[in-house]
């Protein structure tokens, strides 16, 4: 069975990746990255402010090359929800990652999140939730090793499944957590 040398987390917006990353990460001794949290330290602006500025074509170029420049090892790494959108930076990620797909019915998204457009979320003019829910499911589901159905979990209950799913798909816990 392959070894991995990160987890990675893809899903919507609101479906807790980072906040389950956090936790899990601890749980598991990794570092912790947000590839949302690095484009907008490269950038100096917030995700919305790249969006307006750059369209939405530009954000996910920038988006597409952090994901190709992400070559640590031993990281519990959240995605932003439309990382899935860069081909060539999820196959990068693939190479050694186990890549755990956060899965929440759209209701309960819906429930979860506000404004869209001030959580920096990839929206095309005239699109709704729903519209990116459903062009993104099935893009979520060919990257993923793993699906976790959040479906009534607390934060503690996903943490608990993505470190069980990390076992089970042997995550390798001697990744050189000193490499960055």
């Amino acid at each position: 069975m392959k070894e991995y040398d990160n987890i990675v987390l893809i899903g919507m917006p609101g479906v807790g990746k980072s906040t389950a990353g956090v936790i899990a990460a601890k749980t598991l001794g990794l570092k912790f990255e947000d590839t949302d949290l690095m484009i907008q330290s490269n950038e100096g602006r917030l995700l919305k402010q790249i969006i307006a500025d750059d369209g939405i074509e530009g954000f996910l170029k920038i988006e597409e090359n952090v994901l190709k420049s992400i070559n640590q090892k031993g990281y519990l790494i959240a995605t932003g929800g439309s990382a899935v959108y860069g081909f060539e930076g999820m196959e990068h990620l693939r190479e050694n990652s186990l890549i755990i797909y956060l899965h929440l019915g759209l209701e309960e998204l819906t429930h979860r999140l506000g404004n869209l457009q001030n959580r920096g979320v990839v929206l095309k003019p005239g699109q709704t939730l729903a519209d990116i829910y459903e062009e993104r499911l099935p893009l979520y589901r060919r990257f993923a090793d793993i699906e976790i159905d959040e479906t009534d979990l607390d934060i503690e209950a996903t943490v608990t499944k993505i470190c069980s799913g990390a076992s089970i798909y042997n995550y390798s816990q001697n990744a050189d957590l000193t490499n960055s």
